[in-house]
């Protein structure tokens, strides 16, 4: 490989890149979908492995890779154990002094994603359960752990982490599910807000420990849908703790960015009081519901948009030409403040050719500036 993606990729986020971008698609599920079904690879990448797709295609990778660093610790008093119920279920459960929680989750044949059936917080009283957690779970980061996923991983980007969601966010989509959850919120909210305090204090400590660790850039795994946390929670809840996030870490020089991939156009007239250096993941039309033109209005001069190309034009569901025309719009619409990636991720039925495709736009692109 003859690009220094490591350095080009800091050069951006430091704005010292003349306008160059890099691309950055992350296929992790198209390619454990294979791993995990016995697939083969095409024939050009028979044979390789994650990290070995990247170097034959010659572009980067967002290295999410680096949350192995962020080691999360629960105090002794807190147990727990995963039962396997069967090949397709297991069921995890935690046991506290002040209650026990647990969950059920499926597997399934085709990918090795898993969903739960039964959620840790159903109930008031979960709530309590969940807070005792949250206080007794510390913090540390690996160095030596960092150090080695730079030798191995480093000339393909910058090394990155997404840390835990936000309060709401991380109700809906890890603990509680949507049912759950907006009950919760309406018959139990001063119990809600408890927990989202103890959570807010948890991961403050978290943040600290990040704050002084040697990454440059920090995402926020939020998946934000403006369908679940319209404006009024926005505000009310994940604003706030934006803002705590925010201070922390852009006094210890980091770069900021939250990954948004759901429905976005009711919460991107907030994005500039978010306190962030980047957005990633915005889903443009014809897969979400903003144009680009409407994300740049949104975005300005100031913010990075991170990703950019609908996912969907990445199978054979529109020709090349849509690739294309989507492609050089976004560099021609946001040069100097892009990292161009797939929003969200590489479909499972994507085509690598069109991964190869785009590399060479970049590269064109790139050669004039």
């Amino acid at each position: 490989m003859t690009k220094n993606l490591q350095s080009l990729n800091r050069e951006i986020i430091n704005r010292s890149a003349k306008g160059k971008t890099i691309w950055q698609p992350r296929i992790c599920c198209w390619f454990d979908d294979r791993v995990f079904r016995g697939e083969e690879l095409p024939d050009k990448y028979k044979g390789c492995d994650h990290k070995g797709i990247y170097e034959k295609i010659g572009c980067s990778d967002r290295l999410y890779n680096f949350n192995e660093c962020l080691e999360a610790t629960l105090d002794d008093s807190i147990k727990l154990t995963v039962t396997e119920i069967n090949n397709l279920r297991y069921e995890t459960t935690i046991q506290t002094p002040v209650g026990t929680v647990n969950s059920i989750f499926a597997r399934n044949t085709q990918n090795p994603g898993v969903m739960p059936i039964k959620w840790f917080i159903e109930e008031e009283k979960d709530l309590l359960v969940y807070s005792y957690i949250e206080e007794g779970t510390t913090y540390k980061f690996n160095n030596e752990k960092y150090d080695e996923l730079n030798r191995e991983m480093g000339h393909l980007g910058l090394p990155a982490m997404f840390i835990p969601r936000v309060n709401l966010q991380k109700l809906y989509i890890e603990l509680s599910g949507v049912i759950n959850s907006t009950y919760l919120l309406n018959d139990s909210q001063e119990a809600v807000e408890n927990y989202f305090k103890a959570l807010s204090k948890s991961q403050e400590k978290m943040v600290k420990v990040i704050a002084n660790s040697p990454l440059e850039w920090i995402n926020y795994g939020d998946n934000i849908h403006s369908k679940l946390s319209p404006p009024s929670l926005f505000e009310k809840y994940i604003l706030p703790e934006y803002e705590l996030r925010g201070d922390l870490l852009h006094r210890a020089g980091k770069f900021v960015y939250s990954h948004w991939d759901g429905d976005v156009k009711e919460l991107l007239p907030y994005a500039k009081s978010c306190f962030l250096d980047g957005i990633e993941a915005i889903t443009p039309i014809p897969q979400g519901d903003v144009t680009l033109k409407e994300v740049k209005a949104a975005l300005g001069d100031d913010i990075f948009l991170i990703d950019g190309i609908a996912s969907i034009l990445f199978n054979e569901t529109y020709p090349l030409s849509e690739l294309e025309k989507q492609t050089k719009e976004v560099l021609n619409l946001f040069e100097g403040q892009l990292i161009l990636g797939i929003s969200d991720e590489f479909p499972s039925d994507g085509k690598l050719n069109r991964i190869e495709f785009v590399n060479n736009i970049v590269d064109e692109f790139n050669s004039i500036r």
